[in-house]
């Protein structure tokens, strides 16, 4: 059977990795593809550099729509970046009847139905496995392996950047900034990396995992993004004082009672003892719950040049089964198919349920605990657990932690402001979500 035929457009760290694995692994590929995968042309702006890389090997073009030109090609893997040009080119892609294969997780989170919906009317697939949690299968497992599942929740650890600086501040007792410019000159952090320790990055991933997940439309617009530029390392070692790990988890459940989507992403307290807690540095990790098969944890390289390429080459194994079995294009769509639950709303914050970490640094007399409490009480919160550490003699204050029971977001922000209201309580309160993920 002839091979199937590729074209590359983008030629940077991921795109060479790709290049790289399908020429090392050509018969491995092949025989699991059922076909040959070739790589017909590949497009990068400086030629040099594409040279450098790819030799001549590859025929290598400037302009990334002469390979959507290109009749010969079935498959355009989409490496370039950014939104704007990669959207045009996407759907130019799929208009000329070609299969898109894209690592391009912010491009699908914010045009994602668009495309999804060009698609599907061409008769084409989008796959996007290495677009969320690079060398992880998540993607696969959430569209094949859990198929016979009614998904509950995910939760993941899903940016390399922001665990590696966690890691590194509960390691080493470090505050946020020193560990960010460590994370710099290491490589772990881009030099602006806003997207990675706000939280976007991670959103966009989610929102893609919340879609597959729940049969409803991408929806990144609505999710609730925080980032852990503002965790402080004191909050960090209570936090494993009291026997839980601080990660940036994004989340999204399914609410019946509320009926709606939870999507979500901040800085979350997790129980040491659950394997998405110990997962350190760099590293990804999702933890499913389906109603048949329970929780299982996917676990691996987020990013990466060969990682990543390891996902953008499984799609195209993919592609080429269903392609050679159905040489006319019309084949199952590898994305979200809008089912019964897709005009499910996503909640707002102020409607996620959940529980809370929070720190007061309060006035060392009689009475403040009580006050706190009864506010606390008044917003039908219910304490797990209250502890008070850090007396500092002279200066009569003291930090209060308290752990809360699961209760609604838009309780608590009353209850913050009216405690934050007291007299006795010092400084501005610190409140970490805390989630069991059993």
């Amino acid at each position: 059977m002839k091979p199937i035929q590729v074209g590359l457009m983008g030629l940077g760290t991921v795109g060479s990795g790709v290049f790289h694995v399908l020429a090392r692994n050509q018969q491995e590929i092949k025989r699991r593809a059922g076909r040959g995968i070739e790589l017909a042309m590949v497009s990068r702006r400086n030629l040099a550099q594409a040279q450098a890389i790819v030799g001549d090997q590859v025929p290598i073009v400037t302009n990334a729509r002469e390979i959507i030109a290109n009749p010969e090609i079935d498959i355009v893997i989409e490496l370039i970046g950014g939104c704007d040009l990669a959207r045009e080119l996407v759907l130019e892609a799929i208009a000329a009847g070609k299969h898109v294969v894209t690592a391009n997780k912010a491009l699908l989170a914010v045009h994602g139905t668009e495309i999804f919906a060009a698609a599907r009317a061409k008769g084409v697939m989008v796959a996007f496995e290495a677009a969320v949690a690079g060398g992880i299968p998540i993607i696969k497992a959430l569209r094949e392996g859990l198929t016979a599942n009614r998904i509950e929740w995910i939760a993941g650890i899903i940016n390399g950047t922001t665990n590696f600086i966690l890691s590194e501040m509960r390691d080493k007792g470090l505050d946020f900034d020193v560990v960010l410019k460590e994370a710099q000159r290491l490589g772990y952090a881009e030099a602006d990396p806003t997207f990675d320790i706000e939280g976007v990055d991670a959103a966009h991933k989610l929102t893609l995992m919340s879609a597959i997940a729940f049969g409803v439309p991408v929806q990144f617009n609505k999710a609730h993004v925080e980032g852990i530029s503002a965790l402080s390392a004191v909050d960090i070692r209570y936090a494993e004082q009291l026997g839980y790990r601080i990660k940036l988890l994004g989340i999204t459940k399914r609410r019946d009672g509320a009926g709606g989507i939870e999507l979500r992403v901040h800085p979350t307290l997790v129980p040491a003892k659950r394997l998405i807690a110990n997962v350190e540095g760099a590293m990804n990790a999702v933890v499913v719950q389906g109603d048949a098969v329970g929780t299982t944890l996917y676990y691996g390289k987020g990013a990466g040049s060969e990682p990543t390429a390891s996902a953008v080459v499984a799609d195209l194994v993919d592609i080429a089964r269903l392609h050679a079995a159905d040489p006319d294009h019309r084949v199952p769509h590898l994305a979200f198919q809008p089912d019964a639950l897709a005009d499910t709303p996503i909640l707002p914050i102020d409607q996620v349920q959940t529980a809370f970490y929070l720190r007061l640094r309060v006035a060392d007399e009689a009475g403040v605990l009580s006050s706190i409490t009864t506010i606390l009480a008044e917003n039908r919160i219910s304490i797990d657990a209250v502890l008070q550490r850090e007396s500092r003699d002279g200066e009569r204050q003291t930090d209060l932690i308290i752990l809360t029971h699961d209760t609604i977001e838009g309780r608590m922000r009353d209850a913050l402001q009216s405690m934050q209201a007291l007299s006795t309580v010092l400084a501005p309160i610190v409140s970490i979500r805390k989630e069991e993920l059993a």
